[in-house]
């Protein structure tokens, strides 16, 4: 006899949890990173971030972009920390070391290159870096998640056109994954080197090239395949939903900058946001009666979806609270240099983002795997024998 697989996550029926809830999960931890720099917080956020694709990537190319984002992060945190160490300006007291510095115009003031690099400086530049780096890693961890293809059938019937671009711009990532690996084989098949400098500068135009082709390729096959096809519409309810849908972009738009730059009036951001989504909203449903696309099989919204998408507004409504209420805790201590706090409530909110991991259905490919029939060892002596 074989024993019964094991259940993954608490659920024994494997299916695609919806990928536009994925993306308000990273867009929430975003938002959230975005308001700190903390050096403590942002790792939490990148942990996080890391089980939830662990627990939840499926078996599929682009589901590996989610450490290519990792490398970019790092690239990103290095390149910022040798950018300050050039041209840093010196501000600070704890000289780590002297560079020769060169002189530079009067034109060029507050830069120079070369001279003193401070601790402080170094400090700033890392916290920042590491920014960055965070936001990369909530990107690469909803194109990890979420299948461009079913993002794509779940985009709204009034943004079609939209949808094209869309799909061409969230496939080139994953596919630019799968054309490395593609790459590096054939290199390492043909005896050249497939690590180092000389095999990325002999991959690259590869690389992107097969990228682009392939998400182009999928965008004609979409309009092969009448994915835009429009009805009639009057005049006015076309016209009434590009106002909606214009000023939902706007409102949106000035919203979320609101929200997320700290010098500028907090109080107006969150009503901008709302009235913009609203607004959005309506134009959307208004616009969608002239598209007559119809929906093969599309993924359900059901529990897990929505604990998946509240758990990714809350913890960008924490931090956003915090920033207003309390902002020293979320900044990394730079003049004097001290060890960055751990304040707790922000450490709850982003805890809770790890919820999605255990409380999400198991992928497909997933569940193939681990319902494959596991021998005993008694049965395995017999067919040994």
């Amino acid at each position: 006899m074989t024993r019964p697989a094991h259940r993954l996550g608490g659920s024994a029926l494997p299916r695609w949890t919806h990928p536009v809830a994925w993306w308000v999960w990273a867009l929430g931890l975003a938002t959230a990173v975005s308001r700190t720099t903390n050096p403590l917080l942002l790792a939490l956020v990148v942990a996080v971030a890391g089980w939830v694709v662990a627990r939840r990537r499926p078996d599929a190319p682009w589901a590996r972009s989610y450490a290519v984002f990792l490398r970019l992060g790092l690239l990103v945190i290095a390149i910022r920390v040798a950018f300050t160490v050039v041209l840093g300006s010196g501000s600070g007291t704890t000289v780590l070391v002297t560079l020769p510095e060169i002189p530079l115009p009067d034109w060029f003031a507050g830069v120079s290159l070369g001279g003193p690099v401070t601790l402080e400086e170094l400090l700033a530049a890392v916290y920042q870096g590491m920014v960055l780096a965070a936001l990369l890693a909530c990107v690469g961890a909803a194109n990890s998640l979420a299948s461009p293809a079913r993002l794509l059938a779940s985009v709204p019937a009034a943004l079609y056109e939209v949808g094209v671009a869309v799909v061409v711009a969230m496939t080139f990532a994953p596919q630019l994954v799968q054309d490395v690996g593609r790459v590096r084989t054939a290199r390492r098949l043909r005896g050249r080197p497939d690590r180092g400098v000389r095999a990325l500068a002999g991959s690259v135009m590869p690389v992107l090239e097969g990228a682009l082709e392939r998400a182009v390729d999928l965008a004609a096959a979409m309009d092969s395949r009448g994915y835009g096809r429009t009805g009639t519409q009057s005049p006015a309810l076309r016209r009434t939903s590009g106002a909606l849908l214009l000023l939902g972009l706007v409102g949106m738009c000035l919203g979320v900058y609101a929200l997320l730059d700290t010098g500028a009036a907090g109080t107006l951001g969150l009503p901008l946001l709302v009235l913009g989504v609203a607004a959005g909203t309506v134009g959307v449903l208004l616009a969608g009666r002239r598209s007559i696309r119809t929906r093969y099989r599309p993924d359900p919204w059901a529990l897990p979806e929505w604990i998946v998408a509240a758990t990714g507004v809350i913890v960008a409504a924490v931090l956003v609270a915090v920033s207003i209420t309390d902002p020293m805790v979320l900044v990394g201590p730079v003049s004097p240099p001290a060890w960055p706090a751990l304040p707790l409530v922000p450490v709850a909110a982003i805890l809770l983002a790890a919820l999605p991991g255990l409380v999400t259905p198991p992928p497909p490919g997933m569940m193939a795997i681990a319902s494959l029939p596991v021998r005993t060892d008694r049965q395995a002596e017999g067919v040994a024998a």
